[in-house]
């Protein structure tokens, strides 16, 4: 008889973990609260308009391409990569314009004008983000860590060392750059995980070389073609997917977990069960687990966005596929970020613009932008008007629009506008506090210590997703998705042997 899983929650954690378990011969259902599979990873059409709701950049293609093969299929086949070169404009306060590119040549008249030693340095930071990625890959991200011992083994312990995951990323770039706004311009991509480049550990310059080495790439149809792809896979597998269907309760027994009941009151039943909703929301509102869910609730996590998705009867030929606007104080604005959980005084911010690359984004003579302004997440303890907030957003987007390409016509433009805030990714994706990004990434919350992907105490319950091991970000996810398989499929397998040998009592 087939064994049976249940996974909670079709973000693409849960969608690529349930089609490994198909594969490797379970029976699979998955529970979606939302009427559409995806998670963050989402779709918002509109007017002929299309958004990516959460994502807009493709990663580490060889990361999918794995978790496509370990389901029997090839990338090539369902997804139509264009890569994005260069990666971004980036725009300063001062009027300086940075194009991050894989073009040597290019890179180097850049970034000698404005410093004289910071294309050498640059050679120098992509090198150093290129042994981050591999070792990193290899020896932390890409692996199950089963207790302390491992994690701190003497043979990781060096490798912690050398990736430089005690050090800050900001002031270990001030080895290869002076000038600030290279500094800036090399740790922004923290921004992806929810990070501040001032708390984040030295190792992510591996982003960078990610970016510049193996590429910005976007599928044809936008990110959420990636989640219909794996769908569509998983279900040719078996996997049976059930939309409308929040889970209320998690039911446990002493050891293990007994049920799944949904809000309309059904329970189901199934040999492992796979959390894929954000794990501290599982502990906090799932289990009966109020101290786990309390030590969660102390950890870091990660900061908030307000998105504007703009439906624009106009094109803006001036904004790129990526664009990256970076606000005045780079500093300030962080702490304003993540220690007052608030907008800026003079925000960073970053435009999607998907129609440059994908015509079919935008009905024919139109646009389609997607605004990124990282805000703190939730916090109780801090007077957050998030209608001010977001007001205040809105217009910096309009005003820095309009100093740097003199487009003073874009509110006359807009036919409509869909706002996301820390409330909305909190109600709609049950993310804790708002955090977009699920739990932090700082030394204390990364391999081994970072929460399991598999519960102490209830041994058939397992995680995947952001706020698990791993952490965060597409391809990343995706390694969790596959560490979560490999863990699943090696403890039942070890407990289907002790059964096979457990000695039965012969009837006299």
């Amino acid at each position: 008889m087939k064994q049976t899983a249940l996974v909670i929650g079709a973000g693409i954690g849960g969608i690529a973990t349930a089609a490994r378990l198909a594969k490797n011969g379970y029976d699979v259902t998955v529970l979606e609260k939302n009427d559409t599979p995806g998670g963050r990873c989402n779709q918002l059409t509109q007017e002929g308009h299309r958004f990516d709701i959460g994502p807009t950049l493709f990663l580490m293609p060889e990361v999918w391409e794995e978790t496509f093969a370990s389901i029997g299929e090839r990338m090539s086949d369902h997804l139509d990569l264009r890569r994005i070169d260069p990666t971004y404009k980036v725009y300063f306060d001062d009027g300086l314009q940075l194009e991050l590119t894989s073009d040597i040549g290019k890179m180097q008249t850049q970034l000698e004008k404005i410093e004289e030693t910071a294309f050498s340095g640059f050679l120098n930071y992509i090198a150093e983000g290129n042994k981050h990625y591999k070792v990193s890959l290899e020896k932390f991200v890409g692996r199950n860590f089963f207790n302390i011992f491992e994690y701190f083994s003497l043979k990781n312990l060096p490798l912690i060392f050398q990736l430089k995951a005690l050090g800050k990323h900001y002031t270990n770039t001030g080895r290869f750059f002076k000038d600030e706004r290279l500094k800036a311009a090399f740790t922004f991509q923290n921004m992806y995980l929810g990070l501040s480049p001032y708390d984040a550990p030295a190792t992510y310059s591996l982003l960078q070389y990610t970016e510049l080495a193996e590429g910005v790439w976007y599928p044809m149809g936008g990110l959420y073609a990636g989640i219909q792809a794996l769908v569509k896979i998983a279900e040719k597998l078996g996997v049976k997917f059930i939309y409308n269907a929040p889970v209320k309760k998690i039911n446990v027994g002493k050891s293990k977990v007994e049920s799944v009941e949904t809000a309309d009151g059904k329970k189901l039943t199934a040999d492992i069960i796979v959390g894929n909703a954000d794990l501290p929301y599982i502990y906090k509102e799932l289990l009966p687990d109020a101290k786990e869910a309390k030590k969660l609730d102390e950890k870091l996590y990660t900061c908030s966005t307000i998105m504007f998705y703009w439906g624009v009867d106009k094109q803006y030929p001036q904004i790129a596929h990526h664009n990256v606007f970076l606000g005045g104080d780079y500093k300030t604005s962080f702490d304003d970020i993540f220690e007052k959980h608030t907008l800026p005084e003079s925000p960073s911010f970053y435009v999607h613009a998907p129609a440059r690359t994908d015509e079919a984004a935008a009905p024919k003579g139109q646009d389609t932008l997607y605004v990124l302004v990282p805000v703190g997440h939730l916090d109780a303890r801090s007077q957050q008007d998030w209608d001010a907030i977001v007001n205040r957003a809105r217009e910096t987007v309009f005003a820095r629009l309009a100093k740097e390409f003199g487009i003073t016509d874009l509110k006359e433009h807009i036919k409509f506008e869909v706002v996301y805030q820390p409330k909305t990714w909190k109600e709609r994706f049950n993310l804790e506090k708002g955090a977009a990004f699920g739990l932090s990434h700082n030394f204390w919350q990364v391999g081994y210590l970072r929460p399991q992907n598999r519960h102490k105490k209830y041994k058939n319950l397992y995680f995947t997703g952001a706020s698990t091991h791993p952490g965060t970000g597409l391809p990343i996810v995706l390694l969790s998705a596959r560490l979560t398989t490999e863990r699943i499929l090696k403890e039942r397998s070890k407990i289907a042997v002790q059964n096979v040998n457990e000695p039965t009592l012969n009837p006299a």
